[in-house]
């Protein structure tokens, strides 16, 4: 039995109601015996007596009693508390009574001898249901209260709604497309998500698709058998095995070669995989998320990304705004951010001083709330007192905004596009001290690109 299932087991019953004694009696044994807490039950109406005092949660009830019907019971049980999972047990001739009962909602039904195997999955399903129910009221209660879902924080409208669309997906298997600039928290949504899920006790596999030559990407996701290429020492699995039972992020899908998007496709449409190299095809329970800084619908246009495979990922859409569109989170964002980080460094926590958070505000966040950590970062780090000031951000900040209240960028009406961009990209390398790479993360592009920028304004 999973981990999950035996710590469901210790705090939820099962009751069963079963007129008949050595049924009622064996299914008691062999439901104790697989760890679960079991009741019992010799009629319907001791059925609804213990249903109304215990609440289990799951009913596993006869069709066929004398004096109060499976089917009036389940009609009982579901108006008073819709939580609990029912279960019934038909005999020879009455499907067309349990045919009823699924109209009348029950979770499953099934026929009599009981085959154990499968009466173990139907309580290991139901119990899964339970669990994510329960996840989903506590994710609406932290969205209402705290303004946070996981790792994913902010009370803005904009937030909010990508918080209700993350809660409203997540407990279903339904392909998610997840769209916004770099730096504005994808991950943490698709992470999110996967938190949300009957899969959540499985792994979640994240895969950058932009990060992997072109040459490795086709076995980094399908796998490879020894000889398959020259350097494959050994079969290895690829991230669709890694992810089966759980969910796979498929991150910057539109850098991903259109050669390898075709065998992706057919790997999501015939949930199956063949390695490279491999001569047969493993199935593969995965959910698959997919994420990506580009508008997909030009990126479709531009031939960067198969129509084909864009609306098989794009089920469902999750827009993530920048965090200059919802620069009322800040405060809340950089609190979160703030405990996270003295965590992982060891530090006191520190509260952000109001000269300091009013340049925050003032800062556009090209690189979003990835930028925003790394500010914070170095804030906490280089901070002396409890209070984080001015002097603690990084020097692009103090001279944001100078005396007569120009921003300090620079960019005023009447400057090309292109020297606007020079100046931005110059005050981004001196607020990281040069690091290049740092400076293309948060400007939202690649090292080569940045590289390539810089040479152009130099020639």
């Amino acid at each position: 039995m999973r981990a999950f299932e035996k710590s469901m087991a210790k705090t939820d019953k099962i009751l069963v109601v079963e007129d008949d004694e050595r049924v009622r009696s064996a299914l008691r044994n062999l439901l104790e015996a697989w760890g679960y807490g079991v009741e019992v039950a010799a009629d319907g109406s001791e059925g609804w007596r213990k249903i109304t005092s215990l609440r289990p949660a799951v009913v596993v009830s006869d069709l066929r009693m004398p004096d109060l019907s499976g089917l009036k019971l389940l009609k009982d049980t579901r108006e008073f508390d819709r939580t609990i999972s029912f279960i019934v047990l038909t005999g020879h001739g009455t499907i067309q009574d349990a045919v009823e009962a699924i109209r009348l909602g029950a979770f499953n039904f099934l026929e009599k001898p009981i085959d154990p195997g499968r009466l173990q999955i139907e309580l290991r399903n139901c119990l899964d249901r339970r669990e994510s129910e329960r996840q989903l009221q506590i994710a609406h209660r932290k969205l209402r209260d705290l303004g946070a879902l996981g790792k994913f924080v902010g009370r803005s409208k904009k937030i909010q709604e990508v918080m209700a669309m993350i809660t409203m997906v997540g407990p279903f298997s339904a392909s998610v497309l997840i769209t916004g600039e770099s730096g504005t928290g994808k991950e943490v949504v698709a992470r999110t998500i996967h938190e949300l899920s009957p899969c959540r006790n499985n792994a979640f596999v994240p895969v950058n698709c932009a990060a992997i030559p072109e040459t490795l990407i086709e076995s980094e996701l399908f796998g490879h058998e020894k000889g398959a290429f020259t350097g494959a020492i050994e079969p290895r699995m690829g991230c669709f095995e890694l992810a089966d039972g759980g969910t796979l992020l498929l991150d910057e899908i539109g850098e991903m070669p259109v050669v390898t998007q075709a065998k992706l496709l057919r790997v999501l449409e015939e949930g199956k995989v063949r390695r490279l190299g491999g001569k047969s095809e493993i199935p593969i329970s995965v959910r698959v998320l997919a994420s990506t800084n580009r508008v997909p619908e030009e990126a479709v246009k531009n031939g960067q990304l198969r129509s084909d495979l864009f609306y098989r990922l794009n089920v469902i859409r999750i827009v993530i705004p920048p965090l200059r569109e919802h620069l009322e989170d800040l405060e809340d964002l950089s609190a979160h951010l703030l405990l996270e980080l003295s965590r992982k460094h060891g530090r006191d926590l520190k509260t952000i001083g109001p000269e300091a958070l009013n340049l925050m505000r003032r800062h556009t966040w090209p690189g979003n709330v990835r930028e925003l950590r790394n500010t914070l970062e170095r804030a906490l780090v280089v901070s002396t007192g409890d209070v984080i000031t001015p002097k603690d951000l990084p020097p692009l900040f103090s001279s944001q905004h100078s005396e007569n209240g120009h921003d300090g960028a620079d960019i005023e009406v009447g400057l090309t596009l292109a020297e606007a961009e020079r100046r931005l990209i110059l005050q981004t390398l001196s607020s990281t001290n040069n690091n290049r790479t740092r400076a293309a993360k948060i400007l939202g592009i690649t090292a080569k690109t940045l590289y390539n920028k810089l040479k152009e304004k130099s020639a």
